[in-house]
């Protein structure tokens, strides 16, 4: 088990991040306490699942190509960025209503130290991008027989 230090002003911008997320708007990316100098103008939907060997990220960034994506690990962050660009206006095209979010997007996620960093898989179809991050053969659960004497 790892010791976190209390710091209470994290606690408060886990506040402001909960804010900013009812309020729909996206949160300032932060790398070990760290602000990070990208500024997201949106933030993508994940879902983040765990079974006994990985943990799954899934994105959804849909109408973003593959070259707008990028996805690095370091000091044990996961960092998804990118940008999903507006069409270009067209000659005898009006919008009546966008509700889409355009521009930068960021997110970025902590790892647990069981995750293997050098095994790390992407996958990018359909506008989700697929996150597979393997546990370590240490995290694995390892059965113990109990002898009775």
């Amino acid at each position: 088990m790892t010791l976190v230090r209390w710091d209470p002003f994290r606690e408060l911008e886990d506040v402001s991040d909960r804010l900013n997320q009812m309020f729909n708007r996206p949160t300032v990316a932060r790398t070990n306490g760290k602000e990070t100098m990208i500024v997201a103008d949106w933030v993508p939907s994940v879902d983040v699942s765990e079974t006994d060997g990985a943990y799954h990220i899934k994105a959804e960034i849909p109408d973003v190509k593959k070259e707008d994506v990028k996805v690095t690990l370091e000091d044990g962050v996961l960092t998804i960025q990118g940008e999903r660009k507006q069409e270009k206006e067209e000659k005898g095209k009006r919008y009546h209503r966008v509700e889409r979010s355009y521009g930068r997007f960021v997110r970025s996620f902590t790892l647990p130290d069981v995750v293997d960093e050098g095994k790390v898989k992407a996958e990018f179809k359909d506008g989700i991008l697929n996150l597979e991050l393997p546990k370590s053969e240490k995290a694995k659960p390892k059965a113990i027989e109990v002898k009775v004497g």
